[in-house]
């Protein structure tokens, strides 16, 4: 993944650690680099675990996480 945080894309936020870190594991089975930033309080456990990927990767990573959403009912 580049260095520099601009194309970075928002494609997934979730308030499930193990969530974000599931839907990584498949972006990069589907060779999509994944990035997975902890925004949650650390003593509150509010906020969003976010995965982000290269703009370059964001239609194909949006299709995968749409189809990661319907099979996941976890939530």
């Amino acid at each position: 993944m580049n260095n520099t945080n601009e194309n970075l894309e928002l494609v997934y936020a979730t308030g499930t650690e193990y969530l974000a870190e599931l839907l990584k594991q498949i972006l990069e089975e589907n060779n999509i680099t994944a990035l997975v930033i902890n925004r949650q309080d650390s003593s509150y456990h509010f906020g969003d675990i976010e995965v982000y990927v290269n703009a370059e990767d964001l239609f194909r990573a949006k299709e995968i996480c749409e189809e990661f959403e319907n099979n996941t009912q976890i939530e």
